[in-house]
């Protein structure tokens, strides 16, 4: 089934909950990609090194778990649907407080709390999303829920195509403020997951906790937490200091940076729908592991193109692969999950991978820097060995595709 013909099968409810949900990582994604653009300028102005500065993403990462777990058990006990409103007030209001930060140790403080609440909607939109629709649409689905990452740092890099050499890095972040309208759209057209009114709508109701769920599972859990590591490796290895990477190694202007990194997430797009769509016929699990090892043969000509367009095809190519593989993750790891905690253990699984693989800007920026500011070197080695740990962590792990949401019947085997 095509993406468009897939669309237009849900109903009007459900394709405003897709998306709401969309939007929701969109905005996100866009509040946390910002800062990727600025890092050089923020160190100059606070008079510090990239390094330093770039310690603020792995402390965004780093907390990104504690706000998965504290909004995630919030939306399986009240609802996807107001917790996810609070959520994103609180993710766009911080992230308007980055541009007030005075000193490098108060924007790190505020990024940490940024990093908490932007944990908490992953795992809620994907839940609200995927309870919502059905089974048949959800491969389609997850590629385009997940591809909100790619949309929003695609709208960063407008942003800083057209914005940055106005208003500098302070207004880039005065900008973030913007998501918070989306709770206006929410609040009106968007409804509740269905598989949490019919399970958990009377909260007076006695239901188990989070251990209680669980037992049985944990196996499971450390499972997609290291799945989710390798993810995460892959993503923001790939994206995070590629601006960096253009600035300061290849010395091009702010024009060309935004334009190539425009491209990159055009790729990004394609390869999430693509991927996503294709994992309802060939399964989850064939679907990541040929997208992780397709992305090998681009890294030479993502990292060594010579030229802005061999760049251009390079970084478009590989982030088809890269986001090819993410677009299945939100289908597989809801799928994975038991009722009772979707709203909590994909995201908490997914953002505790994102801990174990907070280091990997600093580290890095430190491997660049042992070879002289060889950028190139570190991510085209780093990416090479992640995609193939990545290929081989899916390839160890279960598979539930089709699995029932909201049935008293147990999921199907494992594949």
């Amino acid at each position: 089934m095509t993406f468009l013909a897939t669309l237009r099968e849900l109903d009007t409810r459900q394709r405003k909950v897709v998306f709401a949900s969309f939007l929701g990582w969109t905005l996100d994604a866009f509040d946390y990609f910002l800062l990727v653009f600025v890092i050089p300028e923020i160190a100059h102005e606070f008079q510090v090194g990239i390094k330093e500065v770039a310690f603020s993403l792995t402390l965004t990462l780093a907390m990104r778990p504690l706000g998965a777990y504290l909004f995630g058990r919030l939306a399986d006990r009240y609802g996807r649907r107001p917790v996810l409103m609070v959520d994103i007030v609180l993710f766009a209001v911080l992230e308007a407080a980055s541009a007030l930060a005075p000193s490098l140790a108060v924007l790190l403080v505020v990024r940490a709390l940024f990093g908490i609440a932007m944990g908490g909607e992953w795992g809620i939109g994907a839940s609200l999303a995927m309870e919502s629709i059905p089974p048949k649409a959800r491969g389609v689905v997850s590629g385009l829920l997940q591809e909100g990452y790619a949309a929003g740092y695609l709208l960063g890099g407008l942003c800083y195509l057209l914005l940055f050499d106005h208003i500098g890095w302070r207004g880039m972040f005065a900008i973030g403020v913007l998501p918070a309208l989306l709770v206006l759209y929410i609040r009106r057209h968007v409804p509740e997951s269905p598989v949490w009114v019919s399970a958990r709508g009377d909260v007076a109701q006695p239901r188990p906790g989070l251990l209680a769920t669980m037992r049985g599972r944990w196996g499971l859990f450390a499972y997609l937490v290291v799945l989710m590591m390798a993810f995460n490796l892959f993503s923001h290895g790939s994206q995070d200091l590629y601006p960096t990477f253009l600035k300061e190694q290849l010395h091009f202007d702010t024009r060309t940076v935004a334009w190539l990194t425009i491209t990159l997430n055009l790729g990004a797009i394609v390869g999430g729908l693509f991927f996503g769509a294709w994992s309802d016929q060939i399964g989850r699990r064939r679907a990541i592991i040929t997208a992780a090892l397709l992305a090998l043969p681009m890294i030479p000509l993502w990292a060594y193109g010579g030229s802005v367009v061999l760049l251009a095809l390079g970084v478009f190519l590989l982030q088809v692969m890269v986001q090819g593989a993410w677009g299945v993750v939100p289908v597989h790891l809801n799928e994975l999950s038991p009722d009772a905690v979707r709203a909590t253990l994909p995201g908490f699984a997914y953002q505790g991978g994102n801990l174990l693989a907070s280091f990997s800007a600093p580290f890095l920026t430190w491997f660049a820097a042992q070879r002289g500011g060889d950028y190139a070197f570190a991510m085209a080695t780093f990416i090479a060995a992640v995609a193939v740990l990545l290929a081989v962590v899916t390839a160890l792990g279960p598979e539930a595709r089709g699995a029932r949401f909201g049935a008293a019947s147990p999921a199907p085997a494992m594949e």
